[in-house]
């Protein structure tokens, strides 16, 4: 497995508006994408080769409410950027890496995402994801 970059850190927030207008005024950043993924509502701001995701959901039962409602707003993953997911996923299986999902599931802008358990990299969260070909 080749990781490309660090696609995205993101950051779970109990207010999306506020959290973009604070990266807006504070630091400048510009919104490129925003999208409602089931009951997760994103939005990315590009930093340089990367970006930073905001994460918001009113349902209590997303890993995002959870993570929120256990350890308050902050940083929630960090996602590198994979050629081929499922070939990650089979790599990172035959290396003992515990996987929240088994096989690719849909993400940010018609991506394709997967995420390893915190068990198997030190306590953090870590999303592969591959970029839909343009």
């Amino acid at each position: 497995m080749k990781i490309k970059r660090i696609e995205h850190v993101a950051i779970a927030v109990k207010n999306l508006e506020s959290s973009k207008k604070m990266l807006t005024d504070l630091f400048g950043l510009e919104l490129e994408h925003e999208e409602q993924i089931n009951s997760i509502r994103l939005a990315m701001f590009p930093v340089g080769e990367s970006s930073l995701e905001l994460l918001q959901s009113d349902d209590a039962n997303t890993r995002t409410a959870k993570w929120i409602e256990n350890k308050g707003e902050g940083l929630f993953h960090i996602c590198f950027e994979v050629d081929d997911i499922a070939e990650a996923l089979r790599e990172l299986k035959q290396k003992g890496a515990k996987l929240l999902n088994e096989t690719p599931v849909t993400g940010h802008g018609n991506s394709q995402i997967a995420f390893i358990d915190p068990e198997s990299t030190s306590g953090f969260l870590v999303e592969l994801v591959q970029m839909p070909h343009a």
